[in-house]
């Protein structure tokens, strides 16, 4: 036997209650309401005696013990003074003398009867009917969560009230062949005190209907080592049924708990209880007691009783067992499918989806993926505008260049025809002086063959200035090669040479020594080196015949390559040269200011860039800069 004594809302308080009783006669004192406060001030001590069964903590009273004390704190308008103690005989399958213990009760309350006792389970209950009339016997007497069987009706009193609990093992079998439908076999797990041994026999006489159908399988009289190495290698198709552990078959006692708990640990097939207070520990589920009802009523006759209520004037009807519930965690373990439980079953402990556990937050990150997506798929279409107008422009561009160059052609006309003239010139000479030399009596061979040879130089040579000729007029798209800048310059001096030289103007041309290497298209880095030396001639057309020079050089400046083209001309006005550039621009009578527009749109094209400035000594100077290759 054990006992403890724990005061709610205790004595102290009424001193305080005490001293404020006199502030607040002094407030009141004329108004006529010093009555009223002190009667509500002074408040009388209950005091309520508890017996538990097996233990303060033994489930599954425990939980009832523990719910019921807290809605009696919340609920009652009275200080409360709860003392509590344990039966712990009923724990032992031979329990000792009761009269040390009931001594102890009547030693302890002589003089200070509780206002009420209440009994928790079915050992206190038998308990308190035995020996209420020596230790409480006008005290009011609740028996709670006790099985309706288990209550001595005979020694009832007017002084009593019962909340029972009604056991409905039928229904919970029954579940259990609901929800696993091909169970051949039902192991019971159960102690061997007393009580567990009663209800050993009550179960086995209501499950008489089931027949032979199902093997029942009882587990009262193994220790609970034995039954957990049974439980690890049951065959398939078997449940477990968990009734109650407080001692086993070898006298060890046990916490039911924790028992349970063991059995969960080392069992291969599902468990099934009809108690709330194990539901969560690893059973599945079903028909079974709340404590919340039970507990209720308990608290509602407590505080009715406490207020003057007769114990007779209340009754209650045995409480069966509620909806069925099920564990979720426990359905998923062993594959029990949500549509063979019963209608209005409710299931807890249910994992939530990631989409329910983080719901917003994949919401949010769903928005901003389509923004981003949004904005993603924005971008590309702009960069595909983008690509479509860079390929108009470099297509516009090519048919722009292409004009140029066939109006930079038409100025060397007079050039290409003197390149062309001379070779084929030199051809009609040759092959009429090898006529003549085939007529003598013995022509010279060898003269002959050097004949030959000049002819085929000359050819040659007709031969590359129309290949030039064809490069420039040729229209081909924007095509990036590796450039040799020395020597596109020195072909671009060479289609322009015979346009200078009849113009009488000097054409200079200073390469670099070092080989200078860009990436470009050829021909049209090549139109604008003519565009600017065109451009440098027409500016020196009216100077004097001495004074008429256009130099052109190539250099390196760093990683950059450049080349410059200057003349001996007036230079560019100062106000003109920010327009130099520009589309339509143009200081010639006849111009139509398009050159130098498309030179600059070719030359940023080949990612450089282009400048124009005026010399101290006069004339103008146009420089091209490129990056080189590394």
């Amino acid at each position: 036997m054990s006992g403890r004594t724990s005061i709610s809302k205790v004595r102290p308080k009424a001193v305080a209650a005490l001293f404020c009783l006199a502030l607040l006669s002094a407030v009141c004192l004329s108004t006529g309401r010093v009555g009223a406060v002190e009667r509500s001030l002074r408040g009388e001590l209950k005091r309520v005696l508890i017996l538990h069964s097996f233990g303060r903590d033994f489930r599954p009273w425990s939980e009832y013990a523990r719910d019921i004390k807290a809605k009696l704190e919340r609920q009652s308008p009275w200080p409360l003074d709860i003392q509590e103690h344990a039966l712990l005989t009923a724990r032992f399958n031979n329990p000792g003398p009761e009269a040390p213990f009931v001594d102890y009760l009547q030693s302890l309350y002589q003089g200070a009867m509780p206002d009420i006792v209440l009994s928790i389970g079915a050992p206190a209950a038998r308990f308190a009917q035995k020996y209420r009339g020596r230790l409480f016997p006008d005290v009011p007497l609740i028996l709670s969560a006790v099985e309706h069987r288990l209550i001595n009706r005979a020694d009832l009193s007017d002084n009593d009230v019962v909340v029972a609990i009604r056991n409905d093992f039928m229904a919970a079998f029954g579940n259990i062949l609901q929800v696993l439908p091909d169970t051949k076999s039902i192991a019971v797990v159960i102690g061997a005190s007393p009580l567990e041994k009663f209800w050993v026999e009550e179960v086995k006489r209501e499950l008489q209907p089931l027949g032979e159908g199902i093997e029942v399988v009882w587990y009262s009289d193994l220790s609970f080592e034995e039954i957990l190495k049974r439980a690890s290698r049951l065959p398939p198709h078997t449940a477990l049924f968990w009734g109650l552990m407080s001692v086993d078959a070898a006298g060890v006692v046990h916490e039911s708990d924790i028992a349970l708990r063991s059995l969960y640990a080392a069992a291969n097939a599902p468990i099934f209880s009809y108690q709330e207070p194990f539901f969560g520990d690893g059973t599945v589920g079903g028909p079974m007691h709340m404590i919340a009802e039970t507990s209720s009523r308990t608290v509602s006759a407590a505080i009715g009783i406490l207020g003057g209520a007769k114990p007779a004037s209340i009754s209650y009807e045995p409480i069966g067992f509620a909806a069925p519930r099920y564990d979720w965690r426990q359905l998923q373990r062993w594959g029990i499918s949500e549509s063979r439980l019963p209608p209005g079953s409710e299931i807890v402990f249910r994992e939530q989806s990631i989409w329910e556990r983080y719901r917003w937050q994949m919401l949010l990150i769903a928005s901003v993926i389509l923004v981003q997506a949004g904005l993603i798929s924005g971008m590309l279409h702009e960069r595909r505008r983008r690509q479509i107008a860079e390929v108009e422009s470099r297509q516009r561009l090519a048919e722009l260049a292409h004009a140029n160059r066939y109006s930079a052609v038409g100025e060397l006309t007079t050039s290409i025809a003197h390149e062309l003239n001379q070779p084929l010139g030199s051809i009609l000479t040759n092959a009429e002086t090898a006529e003549l030399m085939l007529r003598a009596a013995s022509p010279d061979i060898d003269e002959i063959r050097q004949i030959l040879a000049d002819i085929r130089r000359d050819d040659q040579r007709a031969s590359e200035v129309i290949r030039r000729l064809r490069s420039i007029l040729k229209k081909t798209p924007f095509e990036i090669k590796n450039i040799e800048l020395n020597d596109m310059v020195r072909e671009a001096i060479g289609l322009v040479r015979a346009v200078a030289d009849g113009r009488r103007i000097t054409l200079i041309y200073t390469p670099v020594l070092a080989d200078l290497h860009v990436r470009g298209d050829p021909i049209q880095l090549q139109q604008v080196v003519l565009n600017l030396i065109i451009n440098a001639m027409d500016a020196i057309f009216d100077a004097d015949p001495g004074k008429r020079q256009v130099s052109v050089s190539t250099l390196r400046v760093g990683n950059v390559a450049e080349i410059r083209v200057s003349d001996t001309g007036p230079g560019i006005a100062a106000s003109d040269l920010a327009d130099v550039f520009n589309p339509f621009f143009t200081t010639k009578p006849q111009g139509m200011g398009m050159g130098l527009a498309i030179a600059k749109t070719i030359i940023e094209a080949h990612h450089g860039t282009i400048g124009a400035a005026t010399q101290p000594a006069g004339g103008a100077l146009f420089t091209i800069r490129l990056p080189i290759l590394h």
